[in-house]
């Protein structure tokens, strides 16, 4: 993420787990929010914590706002987890195919090339 489509993006939460990373990124996305995870953690040493144990998600500076008054907004209750989890078709579509999910991952080899979307959409 060097260069690129996510160079001036900036941080709205960190965490220590891949995993609650993603359900940040996850609930950003369903809003309609860009976001990605960059994981700066060392999974060869499973370090968890001090900054080799960072997993930060990520939004373009003029979604920061917005995003961060998502995540620090109201709770789903259990009552409502539960009954969504309920409600929901296992045998429906994955929202995303494989390579869609794949590139939210910032530990991903295989992220978008932001010139190659502008090629593909010319």
């Amino acid at each position: 993420m060097s260069d690129g489509k996510y160079q001036n993006w900036v941080t709205i939460f960190t965490s220590g787990t891949d995993y609650e990373a993603d359900l940040v990124r996850d609930r950003l996305d369903d809003r309609g929010i860009p976001a990605v995870v960059l994981t700066q953690r060392d999974h060869a040493f499973n370090l968890t914590v001090g900054d080799l144990a960072a997993v930060r998600v990520m939004v373009p500076p003029d979604e920061a706002e917005r995003a961060v008054e998502l995540i620090q907004g109201e709770l789903i209750s259990d009552e409502e987890l539960e009954r969504a989890a309920l409600e929901a078709d296992p045998e429906s579509e994955d929202a995303r195919t494989p390579d869609e999910e794949s590139a939210l991952d910032s530990g991903n080899e295989r992220l978008r090339n932001p010139d190659e979307d502008r090629e593909a959409s010319d």
